[in-house]
């Protein structure tokens, strides 16, 4: 058998570091490559329906929500939607993981803005909805 030498234990210390090095650009350079947040093909559809007696409509938005800015176009996936609780918007914002959450509760997340207008109504119990002051 072989004696290592000094020399033999620095190159091959050296050849470790180094394909270690190069094994974590390798994942960085991946990790940065896979898409992030919601897809396109994952906006959620329109609907309009009654719901405990109030109506509730929402769609995907063109550009802009009542005014206010928004998150489309930002660059990262994110969709836009116009949500309305009897023809009065209610803003509704879509959070980096895909969920929905709405001016009235920013801590209950949702998984489409239909729950959010949803848990919105309950949450009114009756209550008008006021405009958002931009």
């Amino acid at each position: 058998m072989q004696r290592l030498t000094r020399r033999d234990m620095v190159r091959r210390s050296v050849l470790v570091v180094a394909g270690t090095a190069l094994a974590g650009q390798t994942a960085v350079a991946t990790a940065d490559a896979a898409p992030r947040g919601p897809r396109a093909a994952d906006v959620p559809p329109a609907f309009d329906e009654t719901y405990l007696g109030r109506h509730i409509e929402g769609w995907p938005a063109e550009g802009g929500h009542g005014g206010h800015g928004g998150h489309a176009g930002d660059g990262h996936g994110l969709v836009e939607f116009v949500v309305r609780i009897d023809n009065d918007d209610l803003h509704v914002m879509q959070n980096a993981d895909g969920t929905w959450i709405s001016v009235i509760d920013h801590y209950a997340t949702h998984p489409t803005p239909r729950d959010v207008a949803r848990a919105a109504v309950r949450d009114l119990n009756g209550a008008s909805l006021v405009p958002l002051a931009v």
